[in-house]
């Protein structure tokens, strides 16, 4: 078994449980392999194009983001170790590492297999996203509108702050601070969120992923911004036109069988309620 490392270079605690996680998988007679920014430090060969078996980042929802966009070559399922302050994506507590380590030695795990997108920018390059394509206003100091079409037909104008278009994995992120649902990780759809809408019957959208969504910006304002992840950034001027669809790749996660979603969602988000009987 090969198991690559990706500790966040910036988390001095990272690091120091990157090294820990090493030694203890050596000890399994596991081969790790780590990202090359911290190999020579670490002693351990970087990451090459040889088939990964698992990846494990240790940061948080930011940094499986980060890899993920560094390194799409991948296809190894992640193993995320949160040492941020939320992270949904990254859900193994630091307490939880060595009996969560073991118990995928053991084969007590599956893997689930999430939505990504992928989207075409005004320029014709192409990018993909974990979470959300986000279209923001960005130095505008005023509402920009946006006009969509699902599949050729047309929606709606939103005059808005800007649009976000959210996978399941991301309804939990952006989509929901700006009001949108919150999609299981399960399913395959789309979310489609206005950020402050100027009108307030402008509510989220989910829609099937076959659908192919074109987003048109129409204000005569200054260049908005297209990010995918908040890990790439697009300019787009007055006129044109970005694509998102379903991506023909999946973003794979390692789901151990002693955890379960609404659990993770309940601790994340302080719900408070209680089981009467």
């Amino acid at each position: 078994m090969k198991i690559a490392l990706f500790p966040n270079p910036e988390k001095s605690l990272s690091l120091q449980l990157a090294r820990e996680i090493a030694y203890f998988l050596a000890k399994k007679d596991v081969k790790v392999v780590v990202q090359e920014d911290v190999a020579k430090e670490f002693n351990l060969p970087p990451v090459d194009n040889e088939k990964i078996d698992f990846i494990i980042s240790l940061g948080g929802d930011g940094t499986i983001l980060r890899l993920l966009h560094k390194y799409p070559h991948l296809d190894a399922p992640i193993i995320g170790i949160n040492l941020g302050s939320l992270g949904f994506l990254a859900d193994i507590q630091i307490k939880e590492i060595y009996p969560s380590l073991d118990a995928i030695l053991e084969g007590k795990y599956e893997i689930q297999n999430r939505l990504v997108m992928d989207g075409i920018n005004p320029d014709g390059t192409q990018s993909f996203a974990v979470n959300e394509v986000v279209l923001h206003r960005a130095q505008n100091p005023c509402l920009i509108d946006l006009s969509i079409w699902v599949d050729d037909i047309y929606v709606n104008t939103f005059s808005a702050d800007g649009i976000i278009i959210a996978t399941p994995s991301g309804s939990t992120a952006y989509s929901l601070a700006a009001g949108g649902p919150i999609l299981t990780p399960e399913l395959e759809a789309f979310v489609l969120t206005p950020i402050c809408p100027h009108t307030i019957t402008n509510r989220p959208i989910v829609l099937m992923p076959k659908k192919e969504i074109k987003i048109q910006y129409i204000s005569h304002h200054d260049p908005i911004e297209i990010t995918y992840d908040g890990c790439k950034r697009f300019p787009m001027v007055t006129s044109d036109v970005c694509t998102v669809k379903k991506s023909k790749k999946y973003f794979k996660t390692v789901f151990l069988h002693s955890h379960d979603y609404f659990s993770t969602l309940r601790g994340k988000l302080g719900w408070s309620g209680k089981l009467k009987i």
